[in-house]
């Protein structure tokens, strides 16, 4: 059962209370007017009369919109049933009992009460008239002048507290849902008006279309963007015929670019369907982002990059510089052949630092430059192994591929010869020297993709050092420039492919991956 804790409105009451003092109202006067052909009062035509007006005036005195003010709703309610209980019953006793059919009156007067009364009063009223009515039955079986039936009054009395539950409980839920109702419609009033709000402030532009192409909705942004004020019911196609065609495409929800709208701003535009319960609404969601806002940002982004990386360089250069510097300062003073050797050495290792730190950031500056192909992996593998095995098989030995024939690699086949060429590199310098040190071989992975592992047997990489690995200038080597890995992250993700340092095992373990075609 429902519990009538429920907050209920006294005008939300009032309403069905009005209607049921028309009703009384309206039963009154028919007493009073047709009672006698309605075969009412036939056993005391005067005392029904009386009865009649007398019910006629308590309807009209209590039905009167003061009344609730003066008494109370909840007493008011009570009275006002009791009198018709009362009423009904006399008029039964006067008129020839049950078979007059004023016991049926009562569950309508019952039901009715059960709509706009509360608690346990529904059913005091449902007693009240089961025992009037058994009275006059009693009284009706030794004094009346007719037999009377307690089984057909039995099932009349049942009926009234059936009736009265029934009635009763159903005005509980249906006060219930009108409270759920409410708070679910304030709720989503208030989500609605969140909703709104985060539109409105939202720095993309969106714009909701209906089946015919009509603005139904747009935030600020949109009209920003588009270079007109967008109003409910507009067609955007008037505006320009790029929108109906990029409507016309359909809710696949891939972003194109377009130039669109008076403004003419390049417009990363995505539509995708409005999802209601149903599936498809039939409405469009048109999403517009500011690209040249975006590659704007893009390139504040690259500055600020080559800003730091720069600042980074001249510091690295710095140091050969001086060491530079001061071997040919000592050179110029120093007689002895054997210093002078060592001088130059210097100077010559120095100048090989600063050339490849300059081939390395040149590198670097390429990256937007590549030709992306299905590198079969295999032989080109085998064949950077034979680069870095100039040395001979001993050298070779080292390398240990296990390639599938069949795995290939999208990616611009200069810039994976350099990310590979700069983990090898790594892996033949840390590694133990023995045969197998340096394994390199693919995995299974998802249909189109390839998933390739450089592994050393080396000390690997420490703990503290490994989020560094791919930052500028981060080296443990005292004759590396620190670009190797970064300048191979950077190449990596110029070309859509992963590169990720993955563990120890118990050497440094480096998984390359990204698409099998371009």
């Amino acid at each position: 059962m429902i519990s009538a804790a429920y907050p209920i409105a006294d005008p939300a009451r009032l309403i069905p209370q009005r209607y049921f003092n028309l009703f009384r109202l309206v039963i009154a006067g028919m007493f009073l007017v047709a009672g006698r052909e309605l075969g009412l009062g036939v056993e005391s035509p005067r005392l029904f009369a009386g009865v009649s007006l007398a019910y006629l005036g308590a309807v009209l005195l209590l039905g009167f919109p003061d009344a609730a003010r003066r008494l109370g709703l909840e007493r008011l309610i009570a009275l006002q049933v009791v009198i018709d209980i009362l009423a009904l019953t006399a008029i039964l006793w006067i008129s020839g009992g049950y078979r007059s059919g004023m016991a049926v009156m009562m569950m309508v007067y019952l039901a009715a009460a059960g709509l706009v009364a509360e608690g346990r009063m529904v059913l005091f009223f449902a007693a009240l008239a089961t025992v009037l009515v058994l009275l006059e039955n009693t009284w009706r079986h030794f004094l009346g002048p007719s037999p009377t039936d307690f089984l057909q009054i039995g099932i009349v009395c049942i009926g009234f507290f059936a009736i009265a539950m029934t009635s009763s409980l159903l005005a509980r839920r249906a006060k219930a849902n009108e409270w759920l109702a409410v708070q679910r419609g304030e709720a989503l009033g208030r989500q609605q008006a969140v909703n709104e709000r985060i539109i409105e402030d939202m720095q993309d532009g969106v714009v909701v279309l209906g089946a015919d192409g009509r603005v139904r909705q747009a935030n600020p942004r949109a009209s920003a963007l588009i270079g007109v004020e967008l109003q409910t019911g507009m067609r955007l196609a008037d505006l320009d015929a790029g929108f109906e065609a990029l409507r016309r495409r359909g809710a696949a929800g891939s972003s194109v670019l377009e130039r669109l709208g008076p403004a003419g701003k390049l417009l990363r535009c995505r539509i995708v369907g409005a999802r209601g319960d149903d599936g498809l609404s039939g409405d469009t969601l048109l999403y517009l982002t500011d690209f040249e806002e975006i590659q704007k940002h893009i390139q504040q982004l690259k500055l600020a990059a080559l800003g730091r990386l720069t600042a980074s360089i001249a510091h690295e250069i710095r140091n050969p510089l001086s060491a530079v510097t001061q071997a040919a300062d000592l050179l110029k003073e120093e007689k002895r052949g054997e210093l002078q050797l060592r001088l130059v050495r210097i100077i010559n290792d120095n100048a090989r630092r600063i050339e490849r730190m300059i081939r390395d950031v040149l590198a670097l500056g390429r990256r937007d430059e590549m030709m992306p192909e299905a590198l079969a992996l295999e032989p080109f593998v085998a064949t950077m192994i034979d680069e870095l095995s100039l040395a001979g098989e001993a050298e070779r030995a080292v390398f240990s591929a296990e390639i599938a024939p069949a795995a290939t690699l999208a990616v611009d086949r200069t810039h994976l010869h350099q990310i590979l060429g700069n983990l090898l590199v790594n892996a033949r310098r840390y590694c133990s020297g023995t045969p197998g040190s340096v394994r390199l071989y693919t995995t299974p992975a998802g249909e189109g993709h390839t998933v390739l592992h450089v592994v050393d047997d080396g000390p690997g990489i420490e703990e503290a050092a490994r989020a560094q690995v791919f930052e500028p200038f981060f080296t443990t080597e005292a004759k590396g420039t620190g670009l190797g890995l970064y300048i191979a992250r950077e190449l990596a993700e110029a070309n859509d492919i992963g590169l990720e340092l993955v563990g120890n095992e118990p050497g440094a373990h480096f998984v390359l991956s990204g698409r099998s075609q371009p």
